[in-house]
């Protein structure tokens, strides 16, 4: 079972793209160790207080695969600097 999920979210306190990438790469790097999941920014590259990630799992039970996508989007709500907004989960 493969789960997905695209998830946008704000950084208010990021006033360059440096600051961004510096977040974005710390969220990564802990949903990768943490969750052993796949995580890539999908959208606005460009902007500095906005990003899309992308997080995918794969299990042999849909109700697993579920959990870990679950946990990684109370993961990235740990995070102060960034707050989720739109949360698309798809399972196929």
């Amino acid at each position: 079972m493969i789960v997905y999920a695209e998830v946008e979210c704000l950084l208010y306190e990021s006033h360059s793209l440096k600051q961004k990438r510096s977040v974005i790469k710390r969220i990564s790097a802990k949903l990768r160790n943490d969750l052993n999941v796949a995580v890539t920014e999908l959208d606005y590259h460009d902007l500095w207080q906005r990003t899309q990630f992308g997080i995918v799992t794969l299990s042999n039970e849909k109700k697993h695969a579920e959990q870990v996508i679950q946990a990684a989007l109370k993961l990235i709500d740990t995070f102060t600097e960034i707050e989720r907004t739109i949360t698309h989960v798809e399972s196929l």
